[in-house]
């Protein structure tokens, strides 16, 4: 019997090859064994693993030659599965025989004293490196997941973190792994030093920080609490500080974190150079303009004499370089190299514009849409494939695809195609969201009674594009059935079709004093035509009937309108009208969303007129929206809308065709529908031929939404009145509010809160301060 490792084994005819891994690379020749053909290979101290598993991973074969170099590898491979903590082989006759010893299986990993952190977060977390059940155990793995955990809390400003790991046996070779936490306190920071400015305040370099020693809003926002990631942050927004004013030659000079010995308190302290202030001397281009300097030039925002500022130099070489891609040179390069004069304290200039060479689109592709057609996206599309890259062209596809209002983000970018040096793909991204929406309730009220009310509405039925919507409402003060459907591609030239069928029926709400009933039923159908990428004319027709009844308890303006109509001098009765309006609208449409608009302009410009009918009539409507992005993400977004009805000839102006303000979409602040001129014996609103509402918003990205611009927060200014025809409307009868809100895009629709504060409400107002409401859009 030969002796192949340092093991002896007993004489059961067995002759030991090879002992473990390390003996076999340690002892070199010294192991050499007689080569021989295996006739068969067996598996033994596997628990878990499968043979199976086993014998994929071993580099040898039955029928082959086995030797050194053979044993070698096959130990350095099983022992590379991670599987085993300890690999022999044997040779009984000719059969090779595998013994093994597997390394635990982790059974749980739990958590004690977790306070910062979810659980199972954390469980996630260490699953994703290798530290999870069902793992095999390896405390290489154990180790960095410790050192993980501490760099977490690290993170969140908990220094005194003390973390304590338990290997815990179980049967059958598992483990438990414990990590119990005591995360002590939140070092918090307890000063912010900045050392050598001159020019400006502490407070005002302090306040271009967003680490901070604490504030009202610290709990949730954690400022206090030192994170190097924000640290870095505030160091480049010091410096575009002051290269904004000037100082071009602002250094930071060094960055000190101290902690106290109790790891509870932490100072930082910026150590800055300002240098002086600088203005522009002048500017210059070289390089390849094609003939097209003074055009380049008036793109340049920088001013000869004005002081220098980094963020308009940024902003011009973007212009340039955008501009270029307008030409199809996709990859062209600007950069602007300074000429620094220190002693007359001036920067002059010069921008160098390499276009490269001018790029074609290869692919326009598509991502991220499991509902929406790629038909319905690309039909948006302004940038075409095998045509000149224009950068305009690219940026105009992605607004008017975010403007269909079915997405919640949509990105784009334009990487260099692979094998080529002139032409890019242009790929676009969206993020789906539900665009149906579906409301089924029943209520029961001490006004309203039993009411049920049930509504149906898909703005991209079947990813096609079209939008479908059905309604029903059995309140008993007002009761509706209604059908539409939206198609904005009727033709392949991009004319759309709307129509609608309906049955109404309102009655007062039953704080209403004065009763009274209108029936409308009918129809109407519409088409939009596109004259331009942002306005669209829209030409439609429509038939309606319509009646009012009255009695004695109605309102004066409504028995007026039932006695006109019939002759009727009591006004108390059934009147009833056929109407045919027609409709001419034009809207443009420059925003960059449909859903959450940030910039860009909306207008609208509507006119019903009906001169086939009984009820002669006509009304107008003119609304205008304007956004535009300030710093820190937020947007000023302004709407002005003024509506105008009047009756032709000696027809007066219809009472069901009225316009009412106050509430949501109006004045908040004023109750739904109140404002305007009431009824002289009950005080009922009753709404008017002529409106005008101004709504002012200063929206915020609310804290710790990241980029997400579905959940916002808004501080607006109001202003708003209705007027009875024929009336005047004069700025000193409108009503003001101001006031505080959330919007949020919610999965059930768009949600709306606000809390107003009327600013001139006069006696009889009806107020209600705080107000929501779902399926609204600014």
């Amino acid at each position: 019997m030969k002796l192949y490792s340092d093991r002896i084994t007993p004489s059961s005819m067995r002759r030991s090859l090879i002992g473990t891994a390390v003996l076999v690379l340690c002892a070199g020749n010294a192991m050499a064994i007689e080569p021989f053909v295996i006739k068969d290979i067996r598996v033994e101290g596997i628990q878990r693993t499968e043979a199976g598993t086993v014998f994929s991973y071993l580099p040898v074969r039955v029928g082959e030659t086995f030797n050194d170099d053979k044993s070698i590898t096959a130990i350095k491979a099983l022992y590379a599965t991670g599987f085993f903590k300890d690999v022999r082989l044997e040779a009984d006759g000719q059969v090779l025989v595998v013994l093994v010893e597997e390394r635990p299986a982790i059974s749980k990993v739990e958590f004690t004293g977790t306070k910062e952190f979810e659980k199972d977060v954390l469980v996630k977390a260490l699953k994703d490196i290798g530290v999870g059940e069902a793992k095999i155990f390896d405390k290489a793995s154990v180790d960095r997941a410790e050192q993980e955990l501490k760099r977490q809390y690290l993170s969140r400003g908990l220094y005194g973190v003390k973390l304590v790991t338990t290997v815990t046996p179980l049967e059958r070779n598992r483990v438990n792994i414990t990590f119990a936490v005591d995360e002590g306190e939140i070092a918090k920071i307890k000063q912010i030093n900045i050392i050598g400015n001159k020019v400006f305040s502490d407070k005002e370099l302090r306040e271009q920080l967003a680490l901070n020693t604490g504030g009202w809003f610290s709990w949730y926002t954690k400022a206090d609490q030192y994170s190097k990631t924000k640290l870095t942050g505030d160091i480049e927004s010091l410096k575009s500080f002051y290269l904004n004013r000037g100082y071009i030659e602002m250094n930071i000079d060094s960055t000190q974190v101290s902690i106290t010995p109790d790891k509870k308190d932490i100072y930082i302290t910026i150590n800055i150079t300002e240098g002086e202030k600088y203005n522009v001397a002048d500017i210059k281009f070289e390089g390849e303009t094609f003939g097209r300097e003074d055009e380049l030039r008036s793109l340049v925002l920088l001013r000869k004499g004005a002081v220098y500022s980094g963020e308009l130099l940024t902003a011009t070489n973007k212009l340039i370089s955008d501009r270029l891609g307008t030409f199809g040179y996709a990859f062209a390069n600007v950069n602007a190299n300074p000429d620094i004069n220190q002693e007359k304290r001036e920067v002059s200039f010069t921008f160098m514009i390499d276009p490269g060479k001018r790029a074609y689109v290869r692919h326009m592709n598509i991502a991220g849409n499991t509902t929406s057609r790629d038909e319905v996206i690309r039909r948006e599309f302004r940038q075409f494939e095998s045509s000149w890259y224009d950068a305009n062209k690219i940026k105009l596809s992605r607004d008017r695809v975010d403007r269909l209002g079915y997405f919640k983000d949509v990105t784009i970018d334009t990487p260099e195609a692979q094998g080529t040096s002139d032409q890019v793909d242009v790929n676009l991204t969206v993020v789906e969201k539900p665009t149906g929406n579906f409301t089924i309730g029943g209520a029961f009220s001490q006004s309203e009674k039993f009411t049920f009310q049930a509504a149906i509405q898909q703005a991209n039925f079947a990813g096609s594009g079209t939008t479908v919507g059905m309604e029903l409402n059995t309140s008993k003060y007002s009761r509706t059935i209604s059908f539409s459907q939206f198609d904005p591609y009727y033709t392949d030239d991009g004319i759309s079709r709307s129509y609608e069928v309906y049955l109404r029926t309102q009655r007062p709400p039953a704080l209403n004093i004065g009763s009274y009933t209108i029936k409308q039923k009918g129809g109407r159908i519409s088409y939009g035509v596109p004259f331009s990428e942002t306005d669209t004319v829209f030409l439609g027709i429509g038939l309606e009937r319509s009646s009012i009844e009255t009695d004695s308890t109605s309102p004066t303006r409504f028995l007026q309108y039932v006695s006109d109509v019939t002759g009727n001098t009591s006004g108390i009765g059934k009147a009833e009208t056929n109407a045919v309006p027609l409709t001419l609208a034009w809207s443009r449409d420059s925003r960059d969303s449909g859903l959450t608009p940030s910039a860009g302009r909306y207008q609208r410009l509507n006119l019903e007129l009906d001169v086939i009918g009984k009820q002669k009539y006509y009304r107008a409507i003119y609304e205008q929206q304007y956004y535009k992005p300030l710093i820190w993400r937020s947007v000023l977004a302004l709407k002005g809308e003024i509506d105008y009805g009047r009756g032709l000839g000696d027809t007066p102006y219809p009472v069901f065709k009225n316009f009412y303000g106050g509430g949501i979409g109006s004045v908040r602040g004023y109750e739904s529908s109140s404002l305007g001129a009431v009824d002289a014996r009950y005080g009922d609103a009753l709404g008017g031929a002529s409106r005008l509402i101004g709504n002012a918003e200063l929206q915020l990205p609310f804290p710790g939404s990241g980029q997400d611009r579905s959940l916002r927060w808004f501080g607006f200014l109001d202003a708003g009145q209705v007027y009875q025809e024929g009336e005047k409307m004069r700025y000193s009868q409108l009503r003001y509010s101001a006031g505080l809100g959330i919007s949020w895009i919610s999965p059930v629709g768009p949600l709306k809160l606000s809390y107003a504060k009327p600013l001139n409400a006069k006696p009889g107002d009806r107020l209600e301060r705080f107000q929501f409401q779902m399926g609204t859009g600014f």
